[in-house]
């Protein structure tokens, strides 16, 4: 969920080395349109609509965009400065998480909402664990703090980006930008042999591999691909111009299908998250490249850009939105007004959020460190 807060940082370096435009809008509305898969999921639509691919695509999003920041400051500064990088994580990513934790904590201690609950559990959340928890004990029974299981691919991406700056810079000390990406890529099939190996060969379940950092973490390494070789955003169009873009957006568009239609369990905990990584490169291509063209501009449209900004937060609360304002006014689980209900105070809550501790810690980041030009990560 990084990449709910990444994409403003793209406005910002622009702002900042006085390069304007650059803020990519059509991915507010991609952001949004991924939440909402996962809220569906959540509301009682998962048979209908494909809620785990929504975070798939948030995984995508967020390591294109970290890594058009970092090759950003790489072509503007020769280097990229880590402990930058982790200071805006912090600042953008943990008060919140941790505000969110902690008030389902306190309603969970005082009562108002109940599960389960191990203090150790608790703990492995608060310490960006909660995805290899779920795995000890699988995601319907984890005694984690309700509500808050979504927060594994938290950790999954917490995990990556720990290491992913640093083993990033080392590789453009070698590599241009075209090469590392290759490296990744050839990370990305070594990820798929591990899965495969994984399933076919140690038999493990599916609630390993779709939890775990080292099964998922190829995910964000496609978008991580993206951001340095035929970046939309930084690099030049190739040669197949706009109509190949929209052929190759077709088999895209089918090869995802493709990924959802079969139901083998060995496929979907293997090759699936390949396949969706594959097709996800020139779908996000056209989108950012053609984003004023017909097929892509209502992605821009200001109620998805909206719900995008706040949609970190709304992903946060959005699972506990859902039963305690669906069970505040009565209505059964699954049903049309839970949904509506649970959306409308997930809005309302993200909002608030988002005005009274997203925009303050900003400000409290940029008075306490300055506003850094060229390392705006």
């Amino acid at each position: 969920m990084s990449s709910v807060l990444a994409s403003r940082d793209l406005g910002g370096l622009a702002d900042a080395t006085g390069e304007r435009g650059f803020h990519i809008p059509s991915l507010d509305g991609i952001r949004a349109l991924a939440a909402l898969l996962v809220f569906a999921g959540h509301a009682g639509l998962g048979h209908v609509l494909p809620g785990g691919f929504g975070v798939t695509v948030f995984f995508f999003l967020s390591g294109y965009l970290i890594t058009t920041l970092l090759r950003r400051e790489h072509q503007l500064t020769g280097g990229i400065s880590l402990k930058n990088f982790y200071l805006r994580r912090v600042y953008r990513i943990m008060p919140p998480l941790y505000l969110v934790l902690i008030l389902l904590t306190g309603l969970w201690l005082a009562g108002v909402i109940e599960g389960p609950v191990r203090p150790e559990a608790a703990a492995m959340q608060y310490l960006h664990l909660t995805n290899y928890y779920i795995v000890g004990w699988g995601s319907d029974v984890a005694p984690v703090v309700p509500y808050t299981v979504p927060m594994w691919s938290l950790a999954v991406e917490e995990h990556f980006y720990l290491l992913f700056p640093l083993g990033l810079l080392l590789l453009l000390r070698t590599h241009n930008y075209a090469r590392t990406a290759f490296v990744l890529a050839f990370v990305c099939v070594a990820i798929l042999v591990w899965r495969c190996t994984l399933v076919f060969g140690l038999d493990v379940g599916s609630n390993y591999v779709y939890h775990a950092t080292d099964t998922r973490m190829d995910s964000l390494l496609f978008g991580c691909v993206m951001g340095l070789w035929m970046n939309p955003m930084l690099d030049r169009e190739p040669a197949v111009g706009r109509a190949g873009w929209l052929a190759l957006c077709g088999l895209a568009a089918a090869l995802l299908l493709a990924s959802f239609v079969y139901r083998s369990n060995e496929f979907r905990d293997t090759l699936r998250y390949t396949m969706q990584g594959v097709a996800l490169f020139p779908l996000f291509y056209c989108a950012i490249r053609f984003h004023d063209a017909p097929l892509f501009a209502w992605l821009s449209a200001w109620p998805l850009r909206a719900l995008g900004l706040v949609s970190y937060t709304f992903y946060l609360v959005h699972e506990a939105a859902i039963d305690i304002a669906g069970d505040h006014l009565g209505f059964p689980v699954g049903s049309l007004g839970r949904g509506l209900a649970g959306f409308a105070l997930a809005v309302i809550l993200s909002v608030a959020c988002y005005v009274l501790v997203e925009r303050r810690f900003a400000a409290l980041r940029r008075k306490l460190h300055g506003k850094p030009a060229a390392q705006a990560v």
